[in-house]
């Protein structure tokens, strides 16, 4: 009786799995029916070639072309359907020796927005293809130029100071005796050191403005209240030089940022209009706003900037005037923070100058913008007003007011 029953029960058990199968079966293959076709493998892989970022061919054992992607075409690898010779030479050695090659593609004659710097991969594929990858190095054949300009620059100028400053204690120490001859040697290892000081400062500066997309923590800060601290920067190497900065009434204007970059950044303005103007000359500050932009344009009457040069005063070491330059202590590095220190504020740097007239320096940095006040509804008009806001009266240097009879603002750069 054993058996027999149990025999039912797995017969019993196999028939209900075979529908069940069956239906489940049944319902898959209707969904299955119901999905939309979608692309081959061979389809999939044309996509990604035609949307690769570097140019893309396949060559065949006589050289010819079986696919290419448009990138091919921008960066030179093929023209008029026919794969650059250098690439086709190429594919015919890795057929013979089965191993991959990287080759110059580069353009023989730069034209228009050509890559400057073209890197071939060629590999093999098997039975006689080849693929040949092309791509675009001009973006670092570039920074490596900068990077090697900015490094024997660096060295350049530090090694001028520590030089002198090796060259002065040798000098300090075989006039020992002489108190005068000491401190005057004194006094020069001392600007010397000073000046190894500020471009060590800047260098680090400058390398946080350039690694920085965009300022961690913005503030609302007053223009006036920049004005005043860059001026108080300034007046010791002003005064020195015999120099007056003049500057126009207080705004009351705002921007948000960081106020001891744009203090940095004034400052080196008025630096820059001291040291390239004669002594006895004035230097100008002025402010206003316009479309939206707070514009502070620093002016002097100085040796002004040749047109052909104005584009390259923002550059690191650059400077117009070698010479005034170093005499005055300058590390060439002081409007390249200017520039960057707009540009991570969102704002820019114009300049106007004409040689033998003087030059304008502007900064542009976007205005703050005050919140309305929330309209009230209109069966609260009659609550009491809110209290007033007594203005505090601003504390400004003694310095002469005056406009700006030169241009007030420059192009920007």
């Amino acid at each position: 009786m054993t058996t027999p029953v149990s025999l039912a029960l797995a017969i019993g058990a196999l028939v209900a799995g075979a529908v069940v199968g069956y239906f489940v079966a049944r319902g898959r293959t209707r969904r299955e029916e119901a999905r939309p076709p979608g692309p081959t493998v061979a389809e999939l892989l044309e996509r990604l070639v035609r949307s690769s970022a570097n140019g893309v061919v396949v060559l065949n054992k006589f050289g010819d072309l079986v696919l290419h992607n448009p990138r091919a075409y921008e960066l030179g690898l093929v023209k008029v359907n026919q794969p650059d010779p250098r690439a086709r030479k190429a594919a015919e050695q890795v057929v013979e020796t089965d191993e991959p090659l990287e080759i110059d593609l580069s353009p023989l004659e730069a034209r228009g927005r050509q890559p400057e710097a073209v890197l071939g991969q060629v590999r093999p594929l098997g039975d006689g293809f080849t693929v040949v990858e092309a791509i675009d190095h001009s973006e670092a054949i570039r920074l490596e130029a900068v990077r090697r300009d900015f490094v024997a620059n660096v060295s350049h100028e530090l090694k001028t100071p520590v030089g002198a400053i090796a060259l002065l204690t040798e000098a300090v120490l075989d006039a020992a005796e002489d108190v005068e001859e000491v401190r005057r040697f004194g006094g020069k290892i001392l600007r010397e050191s000073t000046r190894l000081g500020q471009l060590v400062t800047e260098l680090i500066a400058l390398s946080r403005l350039q690694g920085a997309e965009r300022l961690p923590d913005l503030n609302v800060v007053e223009v006036d209240a920049v004005v005043r601290e860059a001026l108080g920067r300034t007046t010791l190497s002003a005064e020195s030089a015999e120099i007056t900065i003049t500057t126009d009434a207080a705004s009351g204007l705002l921007i948000e940022g960081d106020r001891t970059l744009l203090v940095t950044a004034l400052s080196n303005l008025l630096e820059n209009a001291v040291a390239y103007s004669p002594a006895g000359s004035p230097v100008s500050i002025s402010r206003r706003l316009a479309d939206g932009m707070v514009e502070v344009a620093v002016t002097d009457r100085g040796i002004g900037i040749a047109e052909d040069e104005q584009q390259r005063v923002f550059e690191r070491f650059y400077r117009a005037d070698k010479a005034r330059s170093r005499a005055t202590g300058g590390t060439g590095l002081g409007l390249a923070i200017v520039k960057h220190v707009a540009a991570n504020h969102g704002g820019s740097v114009g300049l106007w100058s004409r040689p033998g007239t003087g030059s304008t320096f502007t900064l542009r940095i976007p205005a703050h913008v005050r919140p309305e006040p929330a309209t009230e509804p209109a069966r609260a008009a009659k609550t009491s007003p809110a209290p007033r806001q007594e203005k505090t009266p601003e504390r400004t240097p003694k310095l002469v007011v005056t406009g700006q009879d030169s241009p007030d603002h420059g192009g920007n750069l």
